[in-house]
């Protein structure tokens, strides 16, 4: 059977990140999502490539609607990543936990139904608790999970319904767990101050990002790539799996800033309080699953957004006011 994934969530940032790396390695991508703008995916695929990827526009609580696109596109693995962020979550509560709590059942539901290998979704490093819930900087990968936000509630949900549909129907998955995500399209969120930094920098304007300490920085490529890795792997079961990247301070992200941009120097501040996690995550579990881990040093995914940002303000792709 022809490999087709569908990916939900398509049009936000990971998603542009994971439809455009199944387009270049030759897979058939169907995308499911309620925006019908590829605004995202317009900053790093050429017009060709975007002819290549079947887009539906549909609602991810929507099970009968979700089940037959899958069926009808004959999909053989899904990547699942339609969320609300954190912000979306607090504002509406309600609206969050269908989306993200409920629209991952019907996810799991699918792939049972259709009989699929596995699921690969987004969980979060929101599952985790605060800096002072562990003994150490980075979170080992059996840390009790503690979430402080509704959002990082409804991610651990999405955890254990991905055990309960291993245990209960045998259906496999792999949930990565992201932290502060970074580079093009990276324009919602709480953590996306950084990347709008970089459009500042590109842009010449001075900007101050929302906080500060140390984080685990994670180019968007990287992340992408490694969803696809999961999804192919030889495995059975339900596992997820922490992300690290980049362990930094933001003065360290400044400096990357500013060696990419000279004239951004001074103009790119941070406030002082960090973000209420830890410093970031033990990737070891992940690492002896694939071997391998997609790694861009933070100076040169710096390098690489803020080009991608200046070609797209040349282009009208981005503007000012997106900043």
């Amino acid at each position: 059977m022809t490999s087709q994934t569908l990916v939900t969530g398509a049009l936000g940032c990971i998603g542009s990140w994971v439809v455009r790396d199944l387009v270049r390695q030759g897979t058939r991508v169907t995308t499911y999502d309620l925006d019908d703008n590829p605004h995202r995916m317009k900053l790093i695929m050429t017009p060709d490539e975007l002819s290549r990827v079947t887009f539906a526009r549909g609602d991810i609580t929507d099970l009968d609607a979700l089940l037959a696109l899958a069926r009808d596109s004959r999909v053989t693995s899904i990547i699942h990543l339609a969320a609300l962020q954190v912000p979306a979550c607090k504002a509406n509560p309600s609206l969050g936990a269908r989306i993200n709590v409920v629209g991952t059942v019907n996810v799991f539901e699918t792939a049972r139904r259709l009989g699929l290998d596995r699921v690969v979704y987004a969980s979060s490093v929101a599952t985790y608790g605060g800096r002072e819930n562990y003994a150490q900087s980075l979170i080992q990968p059996d840390d009790p999970l503690m979430p402080k936000t509704l959002y990082g509630v409804y991610k651990q949900a999405n955890e254990a319904t991905a055990r309960v549909y291993w245990a209960d129907w045998g259906v496999s998955s792999i949930g990565l767990r992201p932290y502060v995500l970074y580079g093009p399209g990276r324009d919602q969120g709480m953590t996306s101050t950084p990347t709008k930094a970089m459009l500042a920098a590109a842009a010449g304007l001075p900007y101050r990002i929302t906080y500060g300490g140390r984080s685990g920085m994670q180019y968007t490529d990287d992340v992408a790539r490694l969803f696809i890795a999961v999804a192919s792997v030889p495995f059975e079961g339900a596992e997820v799996y922490n992300i690290r990247g980049s362990v930094v301070d933001m003065a360290e992200v400044v400096t990357a800033i500013e060696a990419t941009e000279p004239r951004a120097k001074g103009s790119i501040t941070y406030d002082a309080t960090p973000l209420p996690f830890p410093d970031g995550q033990d990737d070891s579990r992940l690492a002896a699953l694939l071997g391998t881990i997609p790694y861009t040093p933070l100076n040169e995914g710096v390098a690489a957004t803020i080009a991608t940002f200046k070609q797209a303000l040349r282009s009208g792709l981005l503007t000012t006011a997106d900043i």
